[in-house]
């Protein structure tokens, strides 16, 4: 159950324990969740209602600027430029704070698993201000939540998360976060 819990942190609206109890999840059965928000148990598959997060969900904010090329054909800002704030929201923020040198770092983080959830388009030529937390710090990785949200805006356009495991740059092996990275993330719990 764990997995469950951790894979569907982020939603707020529905009480998971009551959702796990009434469909009668055992450790071991098999749950999946897909990008639309239904939760697969069972051969049985059941919506759940995600809401928007609210800017209080995150530790600190960075402003992006959004362009011309980021629109699609729809008029719209296109769904794969949304994990690219991602990166930049996080990976800056690490810059930043003295723990991340693109050049240099012996440590580096690489995405094992990303997610993203779309409430309200966002478009150029409007400003995203992108909210980043820490959900989940382990020993080699960390579960990064980000909020997107239009300027001034009080819900996310879109949130998601992405998960660093934290590598040996030249044997590309798990390795403990490094300490002052650590400190740093500490603050974003």
């Amino acid at each position: 159950m764990q997995g469950v819990f951790a894979a569907l942190q982020h939603i707020r609206c529905v009480d998971l324990i009551d959702e796990v109890a009434e469909n009668g999840l055992t450790r071991g059965q098999q749950v999946a969740v897909g990008g639309t928000g239904k939760i697969s148990l069972m051969n049985e598959t059941r919506p759940i209602r995600i809401q928007a997060a609210e800017r209080g969900h995150y530790k600190v904010f960075r402003a992006i600027s959004t362009r011309w090329m980021d629109n699609d054909a729809y008029g719209h800002v296109n769904n794969v430029v949304y994990y690219s704030w991602f990166d930049t929201a996080v990976n800056a923020y690490l810059i930043e704070q003295g723990v991340l040198d693109i050049s240099h770092s012996q440590t580096i983080g690489l995405v094992v698993e990303t997610q993203c959830n779309y409430f309200s388009p966002l478009a150029f030529p409007q400003t995203v201000e992108a909210g980043l937390r820490v959900a989940r710090l382990g020993a080699s990785s960390v579960r990064y939540e980000v909020g997107l949200f239009a300027q001034e805006q009080a819900c996310a356009s879109a949130q998601g998360h992405f998960v660093h495991v934290y590598v040996d740059k030249q044997s590309r092996r798990p390795v403990s976060l490094p300490q002052d990275l650590k400190t740093v993330l500490e603050t974003l719990l």
